[in-house]
């Protein structure tokens, strides 16, 4: 089996469509993201564009803030004080990666937890590790949508992640002990990835190697989520060898074509969140 992450952030969308068309009948008013994106990095200047792209068709009031690659930093932290106080903004984003004249973390945490629409502020970080209500990262969410469009109970599971970021792998290791799985963080330094992915009900991998988890790798009937993203001379191809992986799997994520529509898609669940706590 195939994942089909357009056909079901397809589905997402149209089930906030409605919503937000309840929102404007009921509160006159419409969720509103303000997105900010610093210099000319071409992958976020594609990536922003399909984020208001997106956005816009489902009726959430979008915009993009660009500012050049050479911006003072106190100015972005400035912008992202007066979008903090702006009532009609329910979502703000600061595209990553940033300048390295601009602190990441210091812009993360200026925006408001309830705005952080990426959920990478420290507060919504801790509610996520604490089990509490917080805002989740995209593409993790994302993950887990996809994960029970196979599985739709995953207790007692046993996943194993490659990749130990604060992007993916650490919240996406959270999310899955909500599920009450049993799960592996693998990394750079573990000393045999190849016997751990082995023991593995689930395969959830962001690591950014071409290929990387070949057949061998997934026992059968596993599922693997390819969360990698490889330009190659053959194209995008992602940390999964595909081919190989697809005739033992039970499913298996295409790169492109599953993780990444399901962020997007996940970004857009987040802004209607976070309007309908604020107008609750």
């Amino acid at each position: 089996m195939i994942i089909d992450g357009k056909k079901i952030a397809e589905g997402l969308r149209e089930k906030l469509k409605k919503k937000i068309i309840e929102f404007k009948s009921n509160l006159k008013i419409a969720p509103g993201l303000s997105v900010i994106l610093v210099g000319e990095d071409p992958a976020s200047q594609i990536y922003v564009k399909n984020k208001i792209k997106y956005s816009k068709e489902i009726g959430i009031d979008s915009e993009v803030i660009r500012y050049p690659e050479n911006i003072k930093e106190k100015i972005v932290l400035d912008k992202i004080i007066e979008l903090n106080k702006n009532k009609k903004v329910s979502g703000i984003l600061v595209q990553l990666p940033l300048p390295q004249h601009i602190n990441k973390q210091k812009v993360i945490e200026t925006i408001l937890p309830e705005k952080d629409v990426d959920g990478f502020h420290p507060i919504n970080v801790g509610n996520l590790s604490s089990g509490n209500e917080s805002k989740i990262p995209c593409t993790p969410l994302g993950c887990l949508i996809l994960l029970k469009e196979v599985e739709k109970n995953l207790s007692g599971k046993h996943v194993v992640i490659i990749g130990r970021s604060n992007l993916n792998g650490k919240p996406m290791a959270q999310l899955l002990l909500r599920e009450n799985c049993t799960v592996t963080i693998t990394h750079s330094k573990t000393k045999d990835l190849k016997s751990e992915c082995n023991k593995a009900d689930i395969i959830i991998t962001a690591v950014g190697k071409p290929k990387l988890v070949k057949g061998d790798w997934v026992k059968k009937n596993a599922i693997v989520i390819d969360v990698g993203i490889n330009k190659t001379n053959n194209g995008i191809v992602g940390d999964v060898d595909f081919d190989e992986v697809a005739k033992i799997a039970k499913a298996v994520t295409p790169v492109p074509g599953g993780v990444g529509p399901m962020t997007i898609a996940c970004l857009l669940s987040n802004t209607v969140e976070c309007f309908k706590r604020a107008n609750s």
